[in-house]
């Protein structure tokens, strides 16, 4: 039945109820008349759209079964969102324009209910057999896994059914999907086989001021996407968005700005800069708890995994000695690669109060996905030490780091913009007033412009990209970092000399990984080891595996030893996957041996769905026999030909030196290695206050000059001790092939 018929309906039968009022009003009393003329006049202040949302029948049109009693009951907590009003607004600017920009304060419900809408208007303008999706992306995993969990509880639908979610590595969709959260990189690998994105009739940009760079790609596609196809609709969606330079780069759409629903929240600094700003966030953590009268919760601002896990340690500690007397406080970590069942406990209502009537909290200790992505209620008071990790590249040395950065003003401004949620609140900024004004950038750096392309390029190639100078980027990454990509991707086969995609390349686009991890996966399998190359890059593409508690060190490090392997820390990992998968993915068996068990599942679902991808391309999954003295052989120079441009060479001297960049290096603390290897092959080039290279193994020059010559090219090799061996190497190569005739 059509909007338009069911507002006919409900007309019809208010003429007849004030007809049949009508005929009856003289026997009404005074006090009765009053209270029906309220009830009129309330009917008529009610809009169209307003009828129509109200569940007038018991069935669910998305899946055809009766609504629940908890539908209701949320139901009747949605409509009391700040967003709720503006439906009729946003559904009537949607269905004149084929672009909008939605400004939306964190809080105010744009992102489970805008999606709804959208879901709304696609079915009611959906002919059968003709159903179009609605996409909704977020820059995080643990944003698009919660949001789609709580929208599939307010439309009654099971997640995974008629709402779904899809994140790298994990898709919790099917084939009765309709709305569908994804991170922005997911929509994006989609677009690689379907470059007009049939599929969807609206595609919601979420969080969009973030600026990651699956974002600035996608908006630059879905660009070229609204000129070929009339029938889509984008609503591009941010809590502090930059509107004017959005709204010009789509053509200047309009902007609809909903408020949030925020109490006055008060800020404190610190008089002098702190110098250790973990131990001064766990004091303020506890000051507050012991000292403030009123009920609330802590949101603390932290900066990753191995900080977050540290803090919620040491703050426990800290209360628990505090005695009995003291309420509880419920030490809750958030990360973006924590389970999602882990991730729900953010949403647990506070410990009760003691007998003593001592205040019970949370605290929630999280990375800067608290920011905007999740709303948290409860929270009252706010720390924010003032840092963030972001990606830092440098084009001119090829390294990538994950750094500690002091925040932009716009992230200061959301942090504390969460301690206002449900009543008057404070936060605690662990910097001075002169550090905020005078030193902070006002908006975040896109990330565009400080990462290394390569996944990008690649990405673009396979979408059939071919100008990358002139690809309409909200901001043009620096000319040297594109050359610098197109370098990478021409050494690594993935592009020609004249800047085309080749076979391979097509190839390792389908993978989601980086081009050096894609490389190596494809070249396993020449090399009869994909089997064992498919569990290294698992194990890379999760957290650290190994846990080493502060009061334990000594054991985890002999637990540590038990795995290691003398050729480095990749057969190392190897050796824990092995261990962990012969021991049947025991818990306890981990924990005896200080390993991340969270992580070795994780592990091993990225390797189910690896091994997904590789059956669909036909690559074999094979190994070499295990008692072959070529087995761990093999498995290195796989390693070789996706990272050949990851050596260091270790000199007379004594120190590494990076092979072509010449950078001054050393092997950071947690390789296994004994001994100093002459080739260290590396998978991560750590800035720290010394240049670190982490996760290292042992490799023979000649696997270099045979695997990628186009590299180790010496007539282009710079001066130093590496050029040399090298010279020497391919000299001996070629006097052995002399001798066997070749």
């Amino acid at each position: 039945m059509s909007s338009r018929h069911k507002l006919d309906i409900e007309d019809g039968d208010k003429k007849r109820e004030r007809d049949r009022r009508k005929s009856r009003s003289k026997s009404r009393s005074p006090r009765r008349n009053r209270s029906r003329s309220k009830e009129r006049g309330w009917e008529r202040s009610r809009s169209p759209a307003e009828k129509l949302r109200r569940p007038t029948i018991e069935i669910n049109p998305f899946n055809g079964q009766s609504y629940t009693q908890r539908y209701f009951e949320i139901f009747k907590k949605r409509t009391t969102l700040p967003v709720w009003e503006y439906k009729d607004k946003f559904l009537e600017v949607l269905d004149k324009n084929q672009c909008l920009t939605l400004v939306g304060e964190t809080g105010s419900g744009k992102t489970t209910q805008i999606p709804q809408w959208c879901l709304e208007y696609c079915k009611a303008r959906t002919t059968p057999g003709h159903r179009r999706l609605v996409a909704c992306t977020q820059p995080r995993r643990v944003a698009a896994m919660s949001v789609a969990t709580r929208v599939a509880e307010e439309m009654d639908v099971q997640l995974g059914a008629e709402v779904g979610y899809s994140i790298r590595f994990e898709d919790c969709v099917s084939e009765r999907t309709i709305l569908k959260y994804c991170t922005d990189g997911m929509l994006l690998r989609e677009a690689m086989n379907s470059p007009l994105l049939d599929s969807y009739g609206v595609i919601i940009l979420d969080e969009a001021h973030e600026r990651t760079l699956a974002t600035d790609i996608l908006m630059g596609l879905i660009k070229e996407i609204v000129r070929q196809r009339k029938d889509i609709k984008i609503v591009v969606m941010s809590a502090t968005l930059d509107s004017g330079k959005f709204q010009n780069y789509f053509e200047n759409c309009p902007l609809m700005s909903v408020p949030g629903r925020t109490y006055p929240v008060e800020i404190f600094y610190t008089p002098e800069p702190e110098k250790d700003y973990l131990e001064a966030a766990i004091r303020t953590v506890v000051q507050i708890h012991v000292c403030e009268e009123v009920e609330g919760d802590v949101l603390l601002f932290l900066t990753g995994q191995e900080e977050i896990e540290e803090a919620c340690k040491r703050i426990k500690r800290e209360i628990d000695n505090l005695g009995p007397e003291i309420g509880e406080l419920k030490c809750i970590p958030l990360y973006s690669t924590l389970p999602p069942n882990l991730q729900q406990r953010i949403f647990e209502p506070p410990p009760p109060k003691r007998p003593n009537g001592a205040i019970g909290r949370k605290c929630v200790v999280s990375t800067n996905i608290a920011e905007t992505s999740l709303t948290i209620d409860g929270v009252v008071f706010v720390i924010d030490p003032g840092f963030s990790k972001q990606k830092v590249y440098n084009p001119r040395i090829r390294v990538e780091s994950l750094l500690v950065c002091p925040i932009s003003k716009a992230s200061a401004m959301q942090r504390a913009g969460r301690a206002g949620r449900t009543k008057p609140g404070k936060c605690f900024r662990l910097y001075t007033e002169k550090a905020y004004k005078n030193e902070m950038t006002d908006q975040t750096y896109p990330e565009i412009l400080r990462s290394n392309l390569g996944t990008v390029v690649l990405q673009l190639k396979k979408l059939g990209v071919e100008d990358l100078v002139h690809f309409d980027f909200m901001d043009p990454p620096a000319p040297e970092t594109l050359m610098r990509a197109l370098e990478m991707l021409n050494y690594l086969a993935a592009i020609d000399d004249n800047g085309e995609l080749t076979q391979l390349g097509s190839l390792m686009a389908e993978f989601p990984l980086d081009p050096q991890l894609a490389k190596m996966v494809i070249a396993s399998t020449e090399l009869n080891c994909s089997n064992e190359i498919l569990s290294v890059t698992a194990m890379l593409s999760v957290p650290q595996c190994f846990v080493r508690p502060t009061e334990a060190k000594k054991a985890a490090d002999d637990a540590k030893a038990r795995f290691a392997h003398i050729d480095g820390d990749h057969l190392t990992l190897l050796n824990v996957y092995h261990a962990f998968k012969q021991n049947r993915e025991d818990v306890q068996w981990c924990y005896d041996n200080f390993i991340n068990y969270r992580a070795l599942k994780n592990a091993d679902n990225v390797r189910t769905q690896l091994a997904r991808i590789m059956d669909k391309f036909s690559l074999k999954r094979i190994s070499t026999d295990f008692k072959s003295k070529d087995y761990y052989i093999n498995i290195r120079k796989a390693l070789v030909a996706g990272f050949f441009m990851q050596v260091a060479h270790l000199e007379r001297s004594g120190h590494y030196i990076t092979v072509k960049d010449n950078q001054l290096v050393q092997l950071h603390p947690s390789t296994v290695l004994d001994h100093k290897p002459e080739w260290a092959l590396y998978n991560e080039f750590v800035l720290t206050t010394k240049n670190f290279i982490r996760t290292v193994t042992d490799v023979k020059p000649e696997w270099l000059v045979q695997m990628a010559p186009q590299y180790y090219d010496m007539a282009t090799f710079p001066e130093c001790d590496a050029k040399k061996k090298l010279q020497h190497t391919i000299s001996t190569l070629q006097s052995l092939r002399a001798t066997r005739g070749i």
